[in-house]
């Protein structure tokens, strides 16, 4: 598994623009590729201009794949400077096993 923990803090004149843009995003990489098994966009409780991602794709390829798609395009290419800045975290799968991951 490659696993993904993304916090983005947006810009508040583009919060929600943004957010449209993200949560298109999130539906694309759900329904459009095989590779991603979970894309979750998480409002951040106490800062309504921070967003939190959790990403988990079958490897490292499918995330790449993932870079590559339309909707990931889009996404960058639209948003770029909606945003005051990020942290990516990448991880491996402890628990439950990749074998158990649904």
């Amino acid at each position: 598994m490659h696993i993904l923990f993304v916090t983005i803090h947006m810009k508040p004149e583009h919060r929600e623009e943004y957010l449209a843009e993200m949560l298109l995003n999130a539906k694309g990489a759900r329904e459009d590729e095989p590779g991603c098994l979970r894309f979750d966009v998480v409002q951040d409780a106490n800062d309504a201009n921070t967003i939190h991602l959790y990403e988990v794709y079958t490897d490292e390829a499918a995330f790449q794949a993932h870079t590559q798609a339309p909707h990931f395009l889009r996404m960058r290419e639209t948003t770029g400077d909606w945003r005051e800045g990020q942290s990516v975290h990448m991880g491996s799968n402890l628990a439950p096993s990749d074998e158990e991951w649904a």
